[in-house]
């Protein structure tokens, strides 16, 4: 699908870094008419890349060669200037704020066709494509524990851990520290360690998202790494 051109003021220059990050994001707004104007409002000074509407539409508002600003306060694998080295894309999601509801078969299709693309023009790593709340875990919690993230990585985007959990991982996971493991993974290491996990849990393991580094979470963030 041509993205619908919703162009935003809200943009600067990049740089010289490359760009090496996929952000993704939920709108947190009640209808898609209020986020896409202040997305594109330039007194909000907040923008995106693209955005996903429910129905599987997609609205371009930065172009990929500008910086939008779309991941605010952040850390990823060692840069907190994520906005400098990221394309950020929203998805209409009314959020937990206003009642957050599951992601539609047009939208993640959507994503998936437009994530697709964007890999095929920049050389982003799959452990680099992340929800807003792994960049921001102190501040979000987009997309969300709803989002598919084991579906988008049957298309090679972005990682997901092997389904199996076995009693060897665990022990090899237990003989590490979680959080300088987090940090390798691309984790901010100054963040609290609840939001860390957390955010990783809202990524991983979104069937408990207590902020509790046990066993189990262990043991997944050992096979992504070892991926």
């Amino acid at each position: 699908m041509t993205p619908v051109l919703r162009p935003s003021p809200n943009h600067d220059e990049r740089g010289a870094d490359p760009v090496d990050v996929l952000v993704l994001h939920y709108t947190g707004m009640r209808t898609a008419g209020e986020a896409l104007a202040r997305l594109c409002d330039p007194a909000a000074k907040v923008s995106a890349h693209y955005t996903v509407d429910r129905d599987g539409t997609v609205y371009a508002h930065v172009p990929e060669e500008r910086r939008a600003w779309h991941a605010g306060l952040s850390f990823w694998a060692g840069t907190r200037n994520v906005n400098a080295r990221s394309i950020g894309i929203e998805i209409v999601n009314p959020g937990h704020e206003f009642g957050y509801i599951p992601f539609t078969d047009d939208q993640i299709g959507a994503v998936v066709d437009l994530a697709s693309g964007i890999l095929e023009r920049h050389p982003i790593p799959a452990r680099n494509v992340v929800g807003h709340s792994d960049v921001a875990p102190m501040r979000k919690q987009d997309p969300g524990e709803l989002f598919p993230w084991a579906r988008l990585a049957e298309y090679g985007i972005g990682m997901w851990p092997p389904a199996a959990v076995r009693g060897a991982d665990l022990a090899q996971a237990m003989q590490g520290e979680f959080r300088d493991a987090l940090a390798r993974y691309g984790y901010d290491p100054q963040a609290p360690l609840s939001d860390v996990v957390t955010a990783f849990q809202r990524h991983f393991r979104p069937s408990c998202v207590d902020g509790i580094a046990d066993a189990e979470c262990e043991a997944l963030l050992f096979r992504l790494l070892a991926l």
